[in-house]
């Protein structure tokens, strides 16, 4: 699924206009984003928790050629799925 097929999911379950769900999705994503680019942490039972993971720098290897590399420190989201989504998709 993606985000039009969830605005239109959105507008199909609860009976209100494209434009409208498409708002509601909208506003429901940026407010995820907002929250961990403040370094929050966001959870929604029953689903799952997002959080920011923060890793150093590096020098690696070029598997390819072998050369030195240096890897830049980078700020990732990481998400973790809830208890109840684990039991429902293993049912």
């Amino acid at each position: 699924m993606n985000k039009s097929e969830l605005i239109r999911k959105v507008s199909e379950e609860n009976n209100i206009p494209l434009e409208e769900a498409t708002v509601v999705v909208g506003t429901f994503i940026d407010s995820i984003k907002d929250s961990l680019s403040e370094g929050d942490r966001v959870e929604i039972r029953g689903f799952g928790s997002f959080k920011i993971k923060t890793y150093g720098g590096y020098t690696g290897r070029n598997p390819k050629t072998g050369e030195m590399v240096t890897v830049d420190p980078k700020i990732l989201p990481f998400f973790r799925a809830g208890k109840e989504l684990k039991e429902f998709l293993n049912k």
